[in-house]
């Protein structure tokens, strides 16, 4: 079974620098721990390291770039070399010139492609390794060239200040959301400019509707129920660091326990339709948001397939960012929806570009 995606997007370079979903809910569905095996796709890494922080028996992170896992490598030498604060440092969460020589104490536990990617990039490296992708690249334009014709620096860090949810609501109203910011996010974030400066076109090809306006919804959602200031993922949109706002994989309580576990880690460049042709089998999958790319035929064999190397209670967890994917009934005798799980864990993701989170569990194989 042929990976649609690798058929039609390119996946040459570094698209995401960071994994822009939220580890928190996906530990929570999961139950990532001991005895269990893992698949996740890779993407820069930092799921994967994160169900490590859990001590499952085992985790395969796996992606259809090099690239990408050039980023896990990266990140499996720094957790080994490093400590806290320099980790945090080398990807770029705080400020710090000292990322050149992070980097060359990390050097000497890379594979010799690894090391040859990285030491052609020297200016990524010294600007911090979680702000490199294209993904990231189209966040610092908007940033940087973008939202200030909207909004002020200091109502940026007004929007980032705890308060309470009837602030956070007046808060937005009163002064964020006004002509300019509506009429910005549209053009910016159309299927358009998005498929040109952020994801790749085909990432789009079986969307309906309108991406801005639902982007839009979900960006609301994330700046007034939820609280900005604890949030990962707009503190590095509006200011390109993440300061005291961390993923779960940066968080100084997960530094040691994903230390200890690196050797359960094994990565791999591979489709997942090629990784399950082997005979192992997997309790948990943290999917991300790979059937977004495929048509529903193709989500449902990979699905099938999915199952076929899963023990029941075996769970699943992947989000639909703007196309609908959920198990098709015809599969209900051997795989079934946690809808109220995905629904609560779903009002918790603070990765708001999401318009849904699904959890589903194997009953029969």
């Amino acid at each position: 079974m042929r990976s649609e995606a690798a058929d039609r997007a390119d996946f040459s370079g570094i698209r995401y620098a960071q994994c822009w979903e939220d580890a928190d809910i996906l530990l929570e569905a999961l139950k990532p721990g001991p005895g269990k095996r893992c698949l996740s796709i890779a993407s820069a890494g930092d799921n994967a390291l994160a169900l490590l922080s859990r001590a499952p028996e085992s985790v395969l992170a796996i992606d259809l770039s090099p690239a990408q896992l050039y980023c896990l490598e990266l990140r499996v030498a720094a957790y080994r070399t490093l400590q806290h604060q320099e980790l945090l440092a080398l990807i770029g969460s705080v400020d710090s010139n000292d990322r050149p020589r992070l980097y060359q104490a990390c050097r000497k536990r890379l594979s010799y492609s690894a090391a040859s990617f990285w030491d052609q990039r020297p200016a990524q490296i010294a600007a911090g390794i979680g702000s490199i992708g294209k993904f990231e690249h189209y966040f610092q334009m908007f940033r940087t060239r973008v939202l200030p014709l909207v909004h002020s620096r200091s109502r940026v860090d007004n929007l980032m200040r705890p308060k309470s949810l009837a602030d956070r609501r007046s808060f937005y109203k009163m002064q964020w959301d006004n002509l300019r910011w509506r009429l910005m996010f549209r053009i910016f974030f159309s299927r358009t400019v998005m498929g040109l400066l952020g994801r790749d076109p085909e990432f789009f090809r079986y969307v309906e509707g309108s991406v801005a306006e639902r982007i839009l919804e979900r960006t609301e959602y994330a700046l007034t129920e939820l609280d900005p200031a604890e949030n990962p993922y707009v503190h590095w949109i509006l200011t390109g660091r993440h300061d005291c706002a961390l993923p779960a994989a940066l968080r100084e309580e997960n530094f040691e326990p994903i230390r200890r576990n690196l050797d359960r880690l094994e990565w791999r460049c591979d489709s997942l339709e090629e990784s399950l042709t082997q005979s192992q089998k997997f309790d948990c999958f943290n999917l991300s948001d790979i059937f977004e790319y495929m048509a529903p035929n193709t989500y449902e064999a990979l699905l099938r397939l999915i199952v076929s190397k899963a023990r029941p209670g075996t769970r699943l967890a992947y989000w639909n960012m703007l196309a609908p994917r959920r198990r098709p009934e015809s599969m209900a005798a051997t795989l079934r929806p946690l809808s109220e799980l995905s629904a609560r864990l779903f009002a918790q993701d603070r990765a708001f570009f999401y318009s849904a989170f699904v959890v589903e569990e194997v009953e029969v194989v």
